[in-house]
């Protein structure tokens, strides 16, 4: 894996109006350009992502990304981005604006593999309007069928790219036409509509989202001389919970929910009790791959609703561990996660201290 994903987030965006930077403006539970920057690690093509920006960028945990400065227009920022790169032993770059957040990681791929045959690939859109051309006061009709729309992500063998962009002095919008502009042959694929750029804070709007919710319940018994897992964290207690695997109510309730939302059946069937594979599995990494498929299919998670039903341990102690614990898991933020202790008076197998029982409710938004 020799790619690296280049973000640029240097721009202005004064046609958006507002104090701070579109690309760091909240868009649908998180900041603008942190769209582009988890689709690239969730798509596993990159040795690095580079981020080109002129607001320091705070929190950034994962190693592979790295923040630099940027340029007054685009293509200087494009420039440094490829300067920074320099003896990074890079094959290609991918080159994309934060201002399109809402492309998907089948694009990349798709990219990915029409780049195993040629040295520059760009996405495109066509359009069904009517296409004019003014010139002076002269309007021309244009044929819209010969007109193509470009976006980002594009991609380029790293070389090429870097040789023509240290050539060029010219204010260029894309590096499909600094390529263009020197001759370089360019592969044209089919973009996505959904990957609109982002231009005034109406376009905020124009993704159609739909919401699904699911609810998912779970639980255990309580037994001696086992260790107590709740959303993946070991609990101190006299007794864990007995099952198949380690028996995390909290992040069995919450696959169940997400399942439920994304309407994928449950628990049980992906990881039935009766295969010894998945004896003392542990519940993050039944998690996992449900959580990527999540993404891979459009969806990403509003918030949860979590109660924690047990007499004991009492959850208003571990609260704040278990938020933080479940926001590092599931990539989210803690304050879209909300959890509650409830007790049951003392009634059955709970009431007693022999169970811990946990309910959530999942709010999913999708957009394809």
């Amino acid at each position: 894996m020799s790619n690296s994903f280049i973000l640029l987030a240097a721009g202005k965006g004064k046609r958006f109006k507002s104090k701070n930077p579109k690309q760091f403006v909240n868009y649908i539970n998180k900041p603008l350009f942190m769209h582009s920057v988890d689709k690239a690690l969730k798509s596993k093509l990159f040795k690095s992502i580079i981020i080109v920006s002129n607001v320091p960028i705070k929190n950034i945990k994962d190693k592979s990304i790295k923040v630099i400065k940027g340029g007054a227009e685009r293509h200087q920022s494009s420039q440094k981005a490829l300067n920074f790169l320099k003896n990074k032993k890079i094959k290609n770059v991918f080159i994309h604006d934060a201002a399109r957040p809402n492309f998907s990681i089948k694009l990349l791929k798709k990219l990915s593999a029409y780049l195993k045959n040629n040295k520059a690939v760009v996405p495109f859109v066509k359009t069904d309007n009517s296409t004019k051309y003014k010139d002076g006061n002269i309007l021309q009709n244009l044929d819209r069928n010969k007109l193509i729309f470009t976006q980002t992500p594009q991609c380029f063998d790293y070389k090429t790219i870097y040789k023509i962009s240290r050539l060029n002095k010219n204010l260029v919008t894309d590096e499909a036409s600094l390529c263009l502009n020197y001759k370089k042959k360019v592969k044209f694929i089919k973009g996505e509509e959904n990957n609109f750029k982002i231009t005034t804070k109406s376009d905020l709007k124009k993704l159609n989202i739909k919401s699904f919710y699911g609810i998912g319940f779970d639980i255990h018994r309580l037994i001696k001389n086992k260790k107590l897992y709740l959303a993946g964290l070991k609990i101190p207690f006299h007794s864990g919970l007995q099952g198949h695997s380690d028996g995390d109510v909290v992040l069995h309730a919450i696959i169940d929910g997400l399942l439920g939302a994304m309407r994928k059946m449950d628990i049980g069937t992906l990881y039935p009790s009766n295969k010894r594979r998945y004896k003392n599995i542990r519940s993050p990494n039944m998690l996992s791959p449900i959580l990527k498929k999540l993404y891979e299919e459009g969806y990403f998670i509003n918030n949860i609703d979590i109660n924690l039903i047990c007499e004991k341990p009492k959850v208003s102690k571990y609260r704040k561990k278990i938020i933080t614990s479940l926001s590092n898991l599931l990539s989210i933020n803690k304050d879209q996660i909300n959890l509650k202790g409830k007790t049951v008076e003392k009634l059955g197998l709970i009431g007693r201290e022999k169970a811990i029982a946990c309910e959530a409710i999942v709010s999913l938004k999708y957009y394809a």
